[in-house]
């Protein structure tokens, strides 16, 4: 008897099965993947099939001394010596990696482990209390739910989300829920004040004033996902992040030690290891834009594992984009910039226009930046 491949089996027409049902029947169970993992399943639903084997080679030997770079923030304010240091360091691993972690960045480590433990709590909590917070409303400053893309994707992916908006309009802390109320609060304080930090040693690595990249708003908004990938069955045919870019500014992220996080560097993708105490900075589409391709968005994904849960969580800076929230301020490539040897690579845009486009794209693998190319 044949036996078919994985490829073949999803590349074959199958009267019986209905992608559009299975992917309604999940959504409809508010339960999320977290729910799946519960029920016990030991293969896991065609709709989380990549379609392919996933390919989970590390970088060759002979790249083996590449890796995303670690820079220490310790007393960058108190040495003009150190601080002319990491700001050529960040300026190097923007341009050329789009990714670094930091050490020493002044968030306790303690408060870092009680975010992570924070959001392993609310999606571990009791699935109808849960249930409570589902929704794909974006307005809502509370959004539980699995793969925000859902119904335009290819495939799903191995993770449920829980996400915050908590700046520059936060929810009343009795609208947080009660598992993370605290913590969220007092960690989103701390991670505004290291983005503005971060975004004076961008101005700075730029060649602009400390304040530059604030005064455009680039840390007025701050939106927190705290993401939930539960052990998988089979993850040699799913993702627990499908490949793509941040839309944002500026990202910062906090991961546990389980790892699974890569970045696509020259081609190869290579680990961001987790380092305790580290958080992860990446550079966003929107930051690309403004810098002329100065600094570099680039491609990163997570791995689905046997092991788990892992958890982390995405703090991403960027303007409102809430039409009803006077996001008509348009972004365009930075004019101190530019020159007859750098000419603008794009075009003048909105925040609501360019998100309305990465909404509408969803995660297909292409930088939401193509469109707005000169």
């Amino acid at each position: 008897m044949e036996v078919k491949s994985t490829n073949q089996i999803e590349a074959g027409t199958d009267s019986n099965y209905d992608r559009k049902a299975e992917i309604k029947a999940f959504d409809d169970s508010k339960a999320g993947v977290k729910g799946l993992v519960d029920s016990g399943v030991k293969k896991i639903p065609r709709m989380f099939h990549s379609g392919k084997f996933v390919d989970t080679t590390e970088n060759s030997t002979s790249d083996s001394m590449l890796s995303v770079p670690i820079i220490d923030l310790r007393d960058i304010h108190n040495s003009q010596a150190l601080h002319t240091e990491v700001v050529t360091k960040i300026q190097s691993a923007c341009h050329e990696w789009g990714f670094f972690q930091v050490i020493n960045h002044g968030i306790p480590i303690s408060v870092m482990d009680e975010m992570l433990d924070g959001i392993r709590r609310f999606h571990e909590q009791d699935p109808d209390v849960r249930k409570q917070f589902y929704t794909r409303d974006l307005k809502n400053k509370i959004l539980y739910y699995s793969n925000t893309s859902l119904f335009r994707d290819k495939y799903a992916n191995w993770r449920d989300t829980v996400g915050c908006s908590m700046a520059p309009y936060p929810p009343k802390p009795e609208e947080l829920p009660s598992v993370f109320r605290d913590i969220m609060i007092e960690y989103s304080e701390k991670i505004m004040l290291l983005g503005c930090t971060i975004f004076e040693l961008f101005s700075e690595a730029l060649g602009l004033h400390p304040s530059y990249l604030k005064e455009l708003n680039c840390a007025k908004g701050l939106f927190n996902q705290g993401h939930y990938y539960p052990p998988c069955p089979e993850p040699e045919l799913t993702m627990g992040a499908s490949k793509h870019t941040d839309s944002d500014f500026m990202t910062i992220v906090l991961q546990d030690q389980l790892g699974g996080l890569q970045v696509l560097h020259k081609d190869q993708w290579f680990n961001v290891p987790p380092v305790h105490g580290a958080l992860v900075v990446n550079v966003g589409d929107l930051l690309q834009l403004i810098t002329n391709d100065s600094f570099v968005s680039v491609y990163h994904r997570v791995l689905s594992s046997h092991i788990g849960p892992r958890v982390s969580i995405a703090s991403f800076f960027v303007n409102s984009y809430d039409p009803d929230e006077g996001t008509r301020e348009v972004y365009g490539p930075i004019k101190e910039l530019l020159s007859e040897e750098n000419a603008p690579i794009y075009r003048d845009i909105t925040i609501t226009d360019f998100m309305a486009h990465h909404f509408a794209k969803g995660l297909d693998g292409n930088s939401a930046l193509q469109p707005f190319r000169l």
